[in-house]
């Protein structure tokens, strides 16, 4: 069986979103898959920050034969085990992790004051009671 390291399409229309995956080379673009070796979000801001790899099963699935798509292969260049932007990748990871905003505390709603079941008949047939008098 060849193996190929290709990217496979996940998100939405308009929302790309792509998983890096170990395939057999027959198997369609969203197919089966061997294994999963990281993603690739292109809509992230930072741009060394899009890709996120595992370096090892990339190596390992390199060194049995597997060969990467193209677009894989500068993925790999770039951010696999001994990639050249890496250190590059570190720094934009921990920018968009002070720069990620934090939800304010929920503000609690103010509570409605429940009324005894018994006071709330006692007014009630005191109004009527009023009621009545007033109409004599």
């Amino acid at each position: 069986m060849a193996v190929k390291l290709r990217m496979k399409m996940m998100g939405r229309r308009h929302r790309p979103f792509f998983r890096l995956c170990a395939v057999d080379s027959r198997a369609s673009r969203d197919g089966r898959v061997i294994e999963y070796l990281g993603h690739y979000d292109p809509l992230v801001k930072e741009t060394d920050a899009r890709a996120i790899l595992n370096g090892e099963r990339i190596s390992y699935w390199l060194s049995v034969g597997a060969k990467p798509t193209e677009k894989t292969g500068i993925l790999i260049k770039k951010y696999g085990q001994n990639g050249t932007h890496l250190d590059q990748q570190k720094a934009a990871l921990e920018r968009l992790k002070l720069n990620k905003p934090t939800a304010p505390p929920p503000v609690p709603l103010p509570k409605k004051k429940k009324e005894k079941p018994a006071e709330a008949a006692q007014e009630s047939a005191g109004s009527e009671v009023a009621a009545e008098s007033a109409e004599s």
